[in-house]
């Protein structure tokens, strides 16, 4: 899987073994105690903002929305 990250194309972890991998210990615990119950049909999307929380996607998106909660104009 890749993305767009503060824009650079980004490789993300592509299997459950990688996303697991690169997670520091108490988010591998996190993962390790919700994937298994995941319904199959949120499986996918579950699993991209997991792989998503390896990069720094968060912090872009939370300062994207800080702008737009100031009425900032973020030409989109």
């Amino acid at each position: 899987m890749r993305t767009v990250i503060a824009g650079q194309l980004v490789e993300l972890p592509g299997t459950i073994a990688a996303i697991r991998a690169a997670l520091d210990e108490d988010r591998a615990k996190a993962f390790d105690a919700e994937i298994p119950h995941v319904p199959v049909a949120e499986l996918p999307l579950t699993l991209a903002r997991w792989a998503l929380s390896t990069t720094d996607a968060d912090a872009e998106d939370a300062e994207l929305f800080a702008r737009l909660a100031r009425g900032e104009d973020v030409g989109a």
